[in-house]
């Protein structure tokens, strides 16, 4: 089975046991991938990460989200969000390079994953801050909303959290 198999059975797979063959099939085959000089091979690598729950190899995102391709910073994005559902402490390692894709990514799409990965993180004063800045700034429409978007989920979060006494 190649990567793009595996990502696209990776949905259907009945258990974790089932996901973990599927990663050990397709390992090496996906570090090379994310070498590889071909933006899609890269992004196809990022998003296999995520789709097989590959959480041992989460250190590769940070370098898919410094990619030049947007399509692999995407990739790796998406499959931050996914894996942090789970794992909201992968937002948190990654939070200063999150905000600084929100705030000075060239494609918009990518701000955006951006911030809609920071929702699975817990409510740092620092993002709440600046994802309300967003919320009033120049920028996009799309974006301004998702921040709003996320602020409220995050804000709602905060007050959910029990009180320390």
């Amino acid at each position: 089975m190649n990567l793009a198999e595996a990502v696209a059975a990776a949905p259907d797979a009945p258990d974790e046991r089932t996901l973990a063959e599927l990663r050990r099939e397709v390992d090496e085959e996906l570090e090379a991938a994310i070498r590889d000089h071909d933006f899609r091979r890269r992004a196809l690598a990022y998003r296999a990460i995520g789709q097989l729950n590959f959480a041992q190899k989460t250190e590769l995102l940070r370098r898919g989200m410094e990619d030049d391709s947007p399509a692999c910073r995407g990739s790796a994005l998406l499959s931050l969000e996914l894996l942090s559902r789970d794992h909201p402490g992968l937002v948190n390692s990654r939070r200063p390079m999150l905000h600084k894709l929100v705030n000075s990514d060239p494609n918009e799409t990518v701000r955006r994953l951006a911030v809609m990965c920071l929702k699975n993180g817990p409510p740092a004063r620092d993002t709440l801050v600046f994802l309300d800045h967003l919320t009033d700034s120049d920028e996009e429409k799309q974006l301004r909303d998702t921040a709003a978007s996320v602020l409220q989920a995050l804000k709602r979060k905060a007050a959910d959290a029990p009180r320390k006494t």
